[in-house]
């Protein structure tokens, strides 16, 4: 590697701190963009979920194979081409005119962006190698990529009413164009190393976790008995054990099985799959909660995510305390109870609840989320060897993002199924044509011409769907925090837990 000049460093940061800045505040400033992406380009609840769900499948699929590519060819080398297709896919998707082909330039900003994330931290480790020096430019890395997480919501909904759906996107072009000419003058080289890609184990990732999530979200709407559903289906169903069976066996597999060997690191990705599966699918519902049922504007609705954010940041060295004080299985556990709680709490207000009746939920959403990310970075630390950190923290962040993409998909499949069962009795009790495609009452062809009976039965099977898929997901954490518990209950006579090491490597979060 060429180590650049010291008055440099402090340009390799921003430069990696604004890209990283960048990644993570689209991957949530979209989500109060997304009533409008519906009403303009007439999108039904699965082609929103495929503007959510194409990025982070993508992201998901490649995130390793990134990691491996960048060790292959070069970490500048792949940093900069991720940096330029991401920047590319965010003018694409600003510039759609359809759903699909905004659906198409979200995929191609996850194939950026799988392609700068590994390759960020790795240069940042390289560049500052004084200990202290490089701790506090992790600390800094790392609080920057959480800042876009936070300001994403709110920065959204003003940019949304002020400059339309589209200059979510738009704004990554300008920051992703300054970022790519920086980081091609002060960004390091780095001698490439022969490491075989693991190509069996990404066609059978893409091609299972694809098939799965497509026949999630089309099951509800073609029926789950269509030819095309039980077709990917039955392929996700082979594909998937394939993947596993193939990764057990390679020398230099893409998902290293042999960490889920350890039954705590097993319960720290347990965690960070289900809060991801949880919190992400109803945080990509809310906005819609919101906008189109309650007529909040997407200011409104960007402003009433900073309680939840607000006590992410404070829980966080909360966690980190009680991780290194009684180890992970107190934070995760009372995390995931916590998420599990609120939101089987929010399918109790309906569409005239008052914000002030549940921002206590919020709090306790926040408070649960932020208590389960640095009890898994703290983990990686602790139970692996320094040598295959890496590689643990890019398998557990793949399955994070992964856990997102099956929590949109799975209740989304849940909400789009009662919502069809329910619309339907309705506007047949009415004598009203039952106009499925169109499920929110926003859309400007759709609500505003429809009699206030019909908007009123249509608002009612939303908010009655919307309880549903909460209560499942409500369900669902709730036996993950009881699996949680039991994997990472100490046995008999073990000592208590290594303190944990002051600086432990941050996992990038995402959506």
């Amino acid at each position: 590697m060429t180590k650049p000049p010291a008055r440099h460093k402090g340009l390799v940061l921003a430069t990696l701190c604004a890209t990283m800045f960048m990644a993570m505040l689209d991957n949530v400033i979209v989500n109060n963009a997304l009533p409008r992406i519906g009403q303009q380009l007439h999108s039904g609840v699965s082609g929103l979920q495929w503007v959510v769900e194409g990025y982070s499948l993508v992201y998901a699929a490649l995130l390793l194979t990134g990691g491996t590519v960048g060790d292959r060819y070069g970490r500048r080398r792949i940093f900069l081409t991720g940096l330029a297709v991401f920047t590319a896919g965010s003018a694409a998707a600003a510039l759609s005119a359809t759903t699909g082909t905004l659906i198409a330039a979200r995929m191609f900003q996850g194939l950026g962006a799988a392609l700068l994330t590994p390759g960020s931290l790795s240069i940042l480790r390289h560049v500052f190698t004084d200990e202290k020096e490089r701790a506090r430019a992790v600390g800094l890395w790392s609080g920057v990529s959480a800042l876009g997480l936070a300001v994403g919501p709110v920065l959204g909904g003003p940019i949304v009413d002020a400059f339309g759906w589209a200059a979510v996107f738009w704004i990554n072009v300008p920051i992703g164009a300054g970022g790519l000419l920086l980081a091609a003058r002060v960004l390091p080289e780095f001698a490439a190393r022969t490491q075989r890609l693991d190509l069996p184990g990404q066609a059978l990732s893409a091609l299972g976790f694809g098939a799965l999530v497509y026949a999630l979200i089309e099951g509800p709407g073609r029926g789950w008995t269509d030819t095309r559903v039980l077709t990917l289906a039955a392929v996700a169903t082979l594909a998937l054990p394939a993947l596993v069976v193939v990764e057990a066996r390679s020398t230099d597999p893409m998902l290293d099985l042999r960490f889920f060997r350890d039954r705590v690191l097993t319960g720290a990705a347990v965690s960070g799959f289900m809060i991801s599966f949880g919190m992400f699918g109803a945080a990509f519902f809310l906005p819609l909660l919101m906008q189109d049922v309650m007529g909040w504007s997407p200011s409104d609705a960007g402003l009433a995510g900073l309680p939840m954010t607000a006590m992410i940041v404070v829980a966080a060295p909360l966690s980190s305390a009680l991780t290194s004080r009684h180890g992970p299985r107190l934070p995760l556990v009372a995390g995931l109870a916590l998420c599990a709680a609120a939101l089987g709490a929010l399918s109790l207000y309906g569409a005239h609840a008052r914000y002030p009746q549940y921002v206590w939920v919020l709090l306790a959403m926040g408070l649960g989320m932020g208590m389960t990310f640095a009890p898994v970075s703290i983990t990686i630390m602790q139970r692996v060897d320094p040598a295959r950190a890496g590689m643990a923290s890019a398998t557990l962040n793949t399955l994070r993002e992964i856990g997102g993409v099956i929590g949109v998909a799975v209740l989304g499949a849940v909400l789009s199924s009662r919502l069809t069962a329910t619309l339907t009795e309705a506007l047949h009790r009415l004598g009203a044509p039952a106009d499925l495609d169109r499920p929110f009452p926003a859309a400007p062809d759709g609500a505003a011409a429809l009699p206030d009976p019909v908007h009123d039965a249509v608002n009612a099977a939303f908010v009655d769907a919307l309880h549903v898929a909460l209560r499942c997901g409500s369900a669902a954490l709730a036996a993950a925090a009881l699996v949680v518990a039991l994997l990472l209950r100490r046995p008999r006579g073990a000592t208590p837990p290594p303190a944990a090491r002051p600086t432990p490597q941050p996992q990038a979060a995402h959506r």
